[in-house]
């Protein structure tokens, strides 16, 4: 076998056996920053005195976040529909804090996305039931 083969070899080999661990670095940071966003909302509404739908909002993207790392963790796979769920809870309190200060335009330019993501949700659940994919070809991270 010609050196140079063997040597990509290795080198692929070693980055195989790396990037888990990239990934479970990258996992517990993105857990310990959540936690700590966690803990910093709920102080903030302690402070506060008051709890607001806002505060209630960014705790469950917080949820949603650790449910994602949870799942990526368990699966090594993500399903795609997690991040539209976040996204959408997202514009949700986007649109809660900003209503003073949003124009009608952006309003319902938000109103649309949030509209637009939750058909990409479903058009997304639907080809996973009608169409699913065998184990073998099924894409990393778009499960």
């Amino acid at each position: 076998m010609d050196r140079g083969l063997l040597r990509a070899t290795s080198i692929r080999e070693s980055g195989m056996r790396i990037l888990p661990l990239f990934e479970y670095i990258g996992l517990i940071v993105a857990l310990l920053a959540t936690l700590t966003a966690g803990v910093q909302e709920v102080a903030a509404m302690w402070h506060k005195g008051r709890v607001e739908v806002t505060d209630l909002l960014v705790l469950f993207i917080y949820l949603e976040v650790l449910s994602m790392i949870e799942t990526y963790w368990k699966a090594g796979k993500l399903p795609v529909r997690m991040p539209l769920y976040i996204t959408m809870v997202s514009l949700a309190r986007h649109l809660m804090l900003e209503n003073q200060n949003l124009g009608w335009a952006d309003t319902l330019g938000v109103a649309i996305s949030i509209v637009l993501l939750a058909v990409a949700v479903l058009l997304v659940r639907f080809g996973h039931i009608r169409f699913p994919y065998s184990d073998a070809e099924t894409p990393h991270g778009d499960h």
